[in-house]
């Protein structure tokens, strides 16, 4: 996957889950990628249960969820407290996922125009009714360089610009989008802070009762 250098105001969308997923797709913003390869990557997989974990179990795990998503839904980014953004990024790490790379203008938020066809693929498929009723949260992540607040205020503001887009374009509720910003405190390469992989905007399908049959 080809990655950008923050310094020519790039970064990438990156849908998590690294845990959960066996392989997530990894497509550059500048590729053509459609909205059904979105769609197969977000749809909620069939749930598996261990011996020790049966229906109530999971119900419970399932309402505990809801019950958190509710109180972020409809915050500013800003106002999310470190504890709060941590209990989405560990909620995250067993959702489905996949890896976009979206471009923005030198040190802004604005989205760069060669990555608004994958920007409008990422509309479609959560447009998509086999995704209806999900809750998506979007997470903006830098790289090490550069001052701690600034990076934090960055992922933040690419966040945003993310949800704004598809509330306005389409007709996304924006009480299904919940934005997060992580700055450079989660590192995918953390041996490598300037790395160009460390740059990127996390989506998550944070609802997958769909799969629970």
């Amino acid at each position: 996957m080809t990655h950008f250098n923050k310094s020519f105001g790039l970064t990438a969308i990156t849908l998590t889950a690294v845990l959960s997923m066996t392989a997530g797709l990894a497509l550059a913003g500048d590729n053509n990628i459609s909205a059904g390869q979105i769609v197969d990557a977000l749809k909620p997989k069939p749930a598996t249960r261990g011996l020790s974990v049966g229906p109530q179990t999971d119900a419970t795990v399932q309402a505990k969820e809801a019950t958190f998503l509710n109180t972020v839904r409809n915050r500013s980014t800003r106002s999310l407290s470190t504890g709060e953004r941590e209990q989405i990024a560990e909620l995250a790490a067993t959702k489905p996922k996949i890896d976009l790379e979206i471009q923005f203008d030198y040190n802004s938020a604005d989205i760069a125009k060669t990555s608004m066809a994958s920007v409008q693929a990422l509309g479609k498929a959560l447009s998509d009714p086999a995704l209806k009723g999900s809750t998506f949260v979007v997470a903006g992540h830098t790289d090490a360089t550069g001052g701690e607040a600034y990076n934090q205020g960055l992922s933040e503001r690419r966040a945003d610009t993310i949800k704004k887009y598809l509330m306005q374009n389409y007709g996304l509720n924006g009480n299904d989008l919940v934005t997060v910003g992580y700055g450079e405190t989660k590192l995918k390469d953390a041996a490598n802070g300037a790395d160009a992989m460390n740059r990127r905007v996390q989506v998550v399908n944070m609802d997958t009762k769909t799969a629970a049959k």
